[in-house]
C-alpha cells in the first residue's frame, strides 16, 4: 500500500522517493519497492533502469541496492581463485586489440595477468608491468617479448609495486596502449582505489599512453573506493564481462568509451 493518499508522484518525484529510501536501508527488493511507493512492477523496474542508466542504483536479482564502498581489497591469492571464467573472457577481448610492434603496459591483477598467453604470439612486443606475477610469467611464455618492470615501492598482497617511484618510470615511457584495472567503478565517480598509493601509478599509466583500456568485471561495477583515479570518459575502451545489465550498459557507453562486453 502506498504510504499515504497523496496524488500519485510524477516519475522525478517517485525515483527521489526510491533513492531516499535506499540510501536508508541500501538495498531493497522490487516487492517492497511496490509497497513503499504504491505502484506496479512494472512501474518500479522502469524506475530501476532509468536510476540505473543514470548510476544511481545497481540491479542485484529481485531488487536494487545504492553503490556500496570498498574500503579494502583482496590479495592476489585471493582474487585467483575469483571469477575465472569472466577473467579469461575479458582478457581475450582486451588481447584482440594488441598489434604488433605495440608498446602497452599491463596494470597490476589476475584479470590481466590472464592476457599474457593472448600476446606471447606477437612480434616486437613491449610490455610493461608493475605486476610481479605478469612479468614472471612473460619472461617464462615470451621470453622473445621486450620486458619492462616500472619499480618502486613492492606490495607482497598484490604482488605489485605502488608509488612515486613506479609512476615516475611510467612518465618516461611513451605508451601505445594502457590497460587498467580496477577494484572499483560506478558512473559517478569513475575507477576508484581505496589504496592512494595505486593512484599516482594508474594515473601515470594514463598519462603516458595514447589509448587506454579499462577492464573491470561488472561484479565490481557499482562500488567505489576513497581515491578517485579517473572518470570513465577518460577512457576510450571499457572491457566488463556479459553480466552487466543493459541500463547500467546504456550509462557507461553514454560516458564515450567503446564498450565491449566479453562473453555475450
Amino acid at each position: 500500500m502506498a504510504e499515504d493518499a497523496s496524488p500519485p508522484l510524477i516519475p522525478d518525484q517517485r525515483r527521489e522517493k526510491l533513492l531516499k529510501h535506499l540510501r536508508h536501508d541500501g538495498v531493497l527488493s522490487v516487492q517492497q519497492i511496490t509497497q513503499l511507493l504504491g505502484v506496479s512492477h512494472m512501474t518500479v523496474r522502469r524506475d530501476i533502469a532509468e536510476l540505473e542508466r543514470q548510476g544511481l542504483v545497481f540491479t542485484v536479482p529481485g531488487g536494487v541496492r545504492i553503490a556500496s564502498q570498498v574500503r579494502t581489497e583482496p590479495s592476489h591469492q585471493a582474487k585467483s581463485r575469483l571469477e575465472q571464467p569472466q577473467k579469461d573472457a575479458m582478457a581475450r577481448r582486451a588481447a584482440a586489440l594488441v598489434e604488433d610492434g605495440m608498446t602497452l603496459y599491463l596494470d597490476a591483477g589476475t584479470t590481466l595477468l590472464a592476457m599474457v598467453p593472448h600476446l606471447i604470439h606477437h612480434q616486437r612486443l613491449t610490455v610493461v608491468s608493475n605486476d610481479f606475477s605478469t612479468v614472471d610469467r612473460l619472461m617464462t611464455e615470451g621470453p622473445h617479448l621486450e620486458i619492462i618492470h616500472v619499480g618502486g615501492r613492492a606490495e607482497s598482497a598484490n604482488r605489485s609495486t605502488v608509488g612515486r617511484l613506479a609512476a615516475a618510470t611510467l612518465r618516461q615511457l611513451a605508451l601505445d596502449m594502457a590497460f587498467i584495472s580496477t577494484s572499483s567503478w560506478d558512473l559517478l565517480r569513475g575507477v576508484t582505489t581505496p589504496s592512494d598509493a595505486k593512484v599516482e601509478v594508474k594515473r601515470a599509466a594514463l598519462e603516458s599512453a595514447r589509448s587506454a583500456t579499462l577492464v573491470a568485471a561488472s561484479s565490481k561495477f557499482g562500488t567505489f573506493g576513497k581515491y578517485r583515479v579517473a572518470p570513465l570518459a577518460d577512457f576510450d575502451t571499457i572491457i566488463t564481462d556479459h553480466a552487466l545489465t543493459e541500463a547500467a550498459a546504456e550509462g557507461v557507453r553514454d560516458c564515450g568509451a567503446e564498450l565491449h562486453l566479453a562473453g555475450d
